[in-house]
Parts: C-alpha cells; sequence; structure tokens
C-alpha cells in the first residue's frame, strides 16, 4: 500500500531578520506540515511573535526562505494569501460601531451580501447569540472582543490560522470556549503561547530563545 504523503504547508529555511542593529531572528528553519498543529514558545523578546507575524506576512525578513505550498511569499498576491492564512491578534481590533458593523467587513472587501445566518451559527459557536449582532463595540469585554475577532477571521474558512498569544488575558471561561472553537476548524494552527495548558495539550512544540530555534519537540 502507498503511505498517504503530508504536505508540508510552510518550509522555513535559513530565516534571519533585523531591527536596524538588533537581530531578532537568527537562521531558523523549520517545516509544518498542513493540518498540523504547531504550538510556539519562549521568553518574552526571544523573537516568536515575529516568527509569527514573518510566517503572515507582517514583517519582512532579511535572508532566507519562506515558503507556503512550495512557493516563496515573496511571489504571492499578498492580499489572496490573508484569504489563506488568517493573523489573530493578541489584542484584537474590531471595525464599526456594533458587532454586526465589524462582522460585515469581510462580506464587503469580497463585494458579498451579508450573509446574516451564517454568522449567526458561528456566533452561536463561541456562546453568542444572534441579539449580540446589535451589541456595541465599545462595551464589550475582552473575552467578547476576542471571540468576535475570531468569528471574523473564520467566516470565510482560511487554510491557515497564525494566533498570536490570543488567550492571554481571558479567564478560565474564554479560554476554553476560544480554545474549543479553534478545534473545529478545518484548518493548520501556529500558535505563540506561554499557557501552561495550552503548552500541555500541544501536539508539536518548539521553542524560540534569542532569536533562535533552540527546540524542537515532535
Amino acid at each position: 500500500m502507498k503511505e498517504n504523503k503530508v504536505m508540508k504547508i510552510f518550509e522555513i529555511k535559513n530565516l534571519s531578520l533585523t531591527d536596524g542593529e538588533k537581530e531578532i531572528l537568527n537562521n531558523v528553519s523549520l517545516e509544518i506540515e498542513e493540518g498540523s498543529h504547531l504550538t510556539i514558545t519562549g521568553p518574552s523578546g526571544g523573537g516568536k511573535s515575529t516568527l509569527l507575524k514573518a510566517i503572515a506576512s507582517l514583517v519582512d525578513y532579511n535572508s532566507g526562505e519562506l515558503l507556503y505550498k512550495g512557493k516563496s511569499l515573496k511571489e504571492i498576491d499578498p492580499i489572496l494569501y490573508r484569504r489563506e492564512v488568517s493573523y489573530c491578534f493578541q489584542q484584537p481590533v474590531l471595525f464599526g460601531e456594533t458587532v454586526k458593523d465589524c462582522l460585515t467587513f469581510p462580506f464587503e472587501i469580497r463585494k458579498l451580501s451579508f450573509d446574516e445566518n451564517k454568522v449567526i451559527s458561528l456566533l452561536s459557536e463561541v456562546n453568542l447569540s444572534s441579539e449580540f449582532l446589535s451589541q456595541e463595540i465599545a462595551k464589550l469585554s475582552g473575552g467578547e472582543k476576542q471571540r468576535v475577532a475570531l468569528v471574523r477571521n473564520m467566516i470565510f474558512a482560511p487554510k491557515v490560522i497564525l494566533l498570536d498569544e490570543v488567550t492571554a488575558g481571558l479567564d478560565s471561561e474564554n479560554k476554553e470556549i476560544v480554545r474549543q472553537f479553534v478545534k473545529k476548524q478545518m484548518a493548520t494552527v501556529i500558535e505563540v503561547t506561554h499557557d501552561n495548558e495550552e503548552l500541555e495539550e500541544a501536539q508539536k512544540l518548539v521553542r524560540i530563545e534569542d532569536g533562535g530555534l533552540i527546540s524542537n519537540n515532535e
């Protein structure tokens, strides 16, 4: 019998990034398989969030290669790339005055009509009711903002979800809601975290210190 070959969705080869004279990433090499869940940890300022931002194409690297499905990020249309690779910030930025305003945005940029049934279904998955659409963004708690931001990012299911410490500062209930919602998504997940429970549950864990990959635990 033939073995099913797992595709490498990302290949990071000797990636280095500097900010002025400061070295942020130093010769990082890593392969990430499609459908996997990779957890990145390490001390503050070690380079882990910068690596995630490089994968998200939010910062430029100085040398090395970063391939997505075998193609250099520098050769891929950034708009098309960001439709497939969704970056979730630790401190979410929500648009408009109400939750509906914010969740209408992904449809507007694609010139599509707002699909209220689809949005309500996703809201229910993060324990928010349909009435929540009329809530003012300014009055949302931190946990509610993070859940709305995740729903916005998942309306058009991405192939890759990048999570930059999205559960930091959330209470245990909100953390669990976020974790379960992410687990339901049919996507490759790459997350940066310090959370002990998330580290214990990690399928694959890597550690970044002083800009370098110091461990790679299968």
